[in-house]
């Protein structure tokens, strides 16, 4: 029985990309019988429907893992899998959680270095690449909540106190003073 593409997108999960070098050229692969099947899917994953969008950040999230002529299909599949963790709503939404999985990613070497450094300046050039990516993600989050929010802040009051005397509204007020 024929799948159709928005039974597909609902019930699977992108597979992984498989790297490669053939000469000097990055190829992707999916460790999947259809191509088509891995395009729908990982397109809904990132929140796009363009596959001239899909196309493109797939190959930035391959060159990712990537270095000369070495390939890591291991560390671009988690970046990818971090874009489909935070559900991208738009491909505004999947840019940016592909620089956030890229920046997680490189936080972490710092991290490692700073774990194994030999002397103190070392132990500072760890420490400060560490913080400045560090803050990038949080930048990043904050991005995302606010671009997701529309940048409105909701304020929720959970205890008021009125004290003998005193009166209290609840509700909208509204000034109709003409």
């Amino acid at each position: 029985m024929e799948k159709t593409a928005c039974e597909v997108q609902a019930k699977e999960t992108a597979p992984p990309m498989q790297l490669s070098m053939k000469g000097t050229a990055l190829h992707i692969a999916f460790k999947c019988d259809s191509v088509e099947i891995a395009t729908v899917v990982q397109m809904a994953d990132i929140g796009t429907r363009d596959c001239e969008f899909h196309k493109g950040l797939i190959g930035q999230i391959a060159c990712l893992g990537s270095q000369s002529t070495s390939v890591d299909s291991d560390n671009s599949n988690f970046v990818l899998s971090v874009v489909r963790s935070i559900k991208p709503r738009d491909e505004l939404e999947a840019l940016l959680a592909t620089q956030m999985g890229a920046i997680h990613a490189a936080t972490m070497m710092p991290a490692r270095r700073l774990n194994h450094v030999e002397n103190i300046p070392q132990q500072d050039a760890a420490e400060r690449a560490l913080n400045k990516l560090a803050r990038a993600f949080t930048t990043q989050m904050d991005a995302l909540k606010r671009y997701r929010t529309g940048g409105q802040q909701k304020v929720t009051v959970e205890h008021v106190t009125v004290n003998a005397g005193g009166q209290a509204i609840v509700g909208a007020v509204t000034s109709n003073s003409e």
